[in-house]
């Protein structure tokens, strides 16, 4: 699917979510191995970088709402890939030792992903559209 030469190829909803579908499909393939979608991989990578992360410190950085980060994070929890510990009205999330074993698999699932996204546009287009999105994503 072509968005350049379409009706509505200069609109960005439409062009960003073309392009979001797109890459949606490319990064579930790179983390099909290990049975786990983006979303939560990234979560979980998150909660590997830095334990004991609060949901709400998980929702900003992912850029998700709330309500998602608990479906994720009780998904993982099911996986046995994180637990949650609470402190009066805090809540932290940690890796189990499960999680930190795959922690090298899911660094090669991103390496393949960041790989293959960079054989198809390039390195300087990928360099400077994660920089454009991520200004854009900040002003709206």
């Amino acid at each position: 699917m072509k968005t350049s030469g379409s009706r509505f190829g200069k609109c960005l909803y439409f062009t960003s979510n073309a392009l979001a579908r797109k890459v949606e499909k490319l990064a579930q393939e790179c983390w099909k191995p290990l049975g786990l979608s983006p979303s939560h991989a990234y979560l979980l990578m998150a909660v590997l970088e830095e334990p004991g992360l609060q949901p709400t410190q998980l929702a900003g950085e992912l850029q998700l709402q709330p309500s998602t980060i608990t479906r994720l994070i009780e998904k993982l929890e099911e996986q046995k890939l994180v637990q949650r510990t609470t402190e009066g009205k805090l809540t932290n999330v940690y890796p189990t030792p499960k999680a930190k074993q795959l922690f090298p698999k899911m660094q090669a699932c991103q390496q393949d992903f960041y790989t293959r996204y960079v054989a198809i546009v390039g390195q300087d287009i990928s360099t400077q559209l994660v920089q454009d999105m991520s200004q854009v994503a900040d002003k709206l």
